[in-house]
């Protein structure tokens, strides 16, 4: 076969299945920071346009902040921690294990705080705002879920891609929050005088 008729008939696929996408874990961690900052910075940007401060804000507002902020800070200290690991020559071993061990204590304490806050609210406010009680026990479950995820790595897998795992789920919740408080109006408080 010529070469002309090659190009036009494009790549074999035994040629196909030698190219195997792949994205390094360093390129993965620095993509999943520059979300965070992008993220955090947002809420910044929320709380500058909104009329009132956020001192005037309602419980269930400043807890969607604060989870906002949470869930943005947190995947930043993490993507961080791993990008200080891949720069040691050569990767300390079981580098992803103790990443993964240290994901797991983090967010383990900060699902427990997040539940008391959540728990604290009034049920009758809850039942009045959007979707509240869903969106936080769904996103309950993908962070026990890779909290999980964190355990299997330490106790047996020691790969990249739980402790991964753990940091896009907290970026997709920090996503879903701010799309929240930007697209739904204010809860107002109802006992304000």
């Amino acid at each position: 076969m010529s070469d002309f008729k090659r190009d036009i008939a494009g790549p074999n696929k035994s040629e196909n299945r030698k190219v195997k996408l792949r994205v390094e874990p360093g390129e993965a961690l620095s993509t999943a920071a520059q979300i965070a900052v992008a993220l955090a910075g947002f809420a910044g940007v929320v709380v500058v346009f909104r009329r009132e401060s956020v001192h005037e804000w309602s419980p269930i507002d400043k807890f969607r902040l604060r989870i906002l902020l949470t869930n943005s800070i947190l995947p930043l200290a993490f993507c961080m921690i791993g990008l200080l690991l891949l720069t040691i020559k050569p990767n300390p071993a079981g580098a992803w294990r103790w990443c993964s061990g240290l994901t797991f204590a983090v967010l383990f304490l900060f699902g427990i705080e997040t539940m008391r806050i959540f728990r604290s609210f009034d049920p009758a406010q809850l039942r009045r705002t959007r979707a509240t009680g869903f969106t936080f026990y769904l996103f309950a479950i993908l962070g026990t879920a890779a909290m999980l995820f964190q355990l299997y790595n330490v106790a047996i897998l020691g790969a990249f891609w739980p402790f991964f795992t753990g940091i896009v789920v907290q970026l997709l919740a920090a996503m879903f929050q701010f799309a929240r408080i930007i697209l739904l109006p204010p809860e107002q408080e109802r006992d304000r005088n």
